[in-house]
């Protein structure tokens, strides 16, 4: 029985084809909802500059706003079009780890406008070590996308996991193959007083406070 042939999935092995790199930039014009490969696990995730598709995503998840999911960009350059205040040691982070599997948490520029839920003035970013995703990104722009799961349930690491979870909520999926991985990415936020980590994921504590030249604390019950 053939459990995906209701859904549109669109090969990016090795990368996606200039056809389906238009049909996966038109979804996300339209509002809609697509299930991405990352360096990491799978991620379901829309226009960032659409509030009414950032809100499906988490609806999708069966997250509330308390929980925004991050944005994933094309460069490190791109920290400066979304945020401010960037301490020196982020950058420094960005520069070490970037493309790959951390998520810095930033104060997001006042004139932003967009809307990822209750963020309290700060933005989770990203820069996927994944060529199609990265593609998609330069071309589109900035995704607001989080692991593609049910709240609950483990991250899906290949194509079909995500359609379990999903269906036809999504307009299309993006099969990069099983990911090398389970482990999601090292989140540190740079938002507040002292530096810390919001969840331990792939970049282990002491490289983290190695390559930022400042220690990282780590966070009573933080996420592993």
């Amino acid at each position: 029985m053939n459990t995906m042939s209701t859904e549109t999935i669109l090969s990016a092995v090795p990368s996606l084809s200039e056809a389906d790199l238009a049909r996966a930039q038109r979804e996300l014009r339209d509002g809609h909802l697509l299930v991405v490969p990352t360096d990491t696990v799978y991620g379901i995730g829309a226009d960032a500059a659409n509030p009414e598709a950032v809100a499906a995503v988490l609806a999708a998840k069966g997250r509330g706003r308390q929980m925004p999911p991050p944005v994933l960009v094309a460069s490190v350059d791109a920290i400066d079009l979304l945020c401010v205040d960037i301490p020196e040691a982020a950058r420094a982070l960005a520069r070490a780890f970037w493309p790959g599997g951390l998520t810095l948490i930033l104060r997001a520029r006042p004139d932003l406008g967009w809307d990822l839920g209750e963020t309290g003035g700060t933005i989770g970013v990203r820069m996927p070590n994944q060529a199609a995703l990265l593609r998609l990104l330069h071309d589109f722009g900035p995704m607001a996308v989080t692991s593609a799961n049910l709240t609950g349930q483990p991250p899906a690491t290949s194509v079909e996991q995500a359609v379990g979870y999903f269906g036809t909520r999504v307009s299309a999926y993006l099969d990069g193959g099983p990911t090398q991985g389970s482990t999601a990415s090292s989140i540190v936020d740079f938002a507040h007083e002292t530096p810390r980590v919001l969840r331990f994921g792939t970049i282990s504590l002491d490289d983290l406070s190695a390559a930022a030249g400042v220690p990282i604390a780590p966070v009573e019950g933080a996420a592993s």
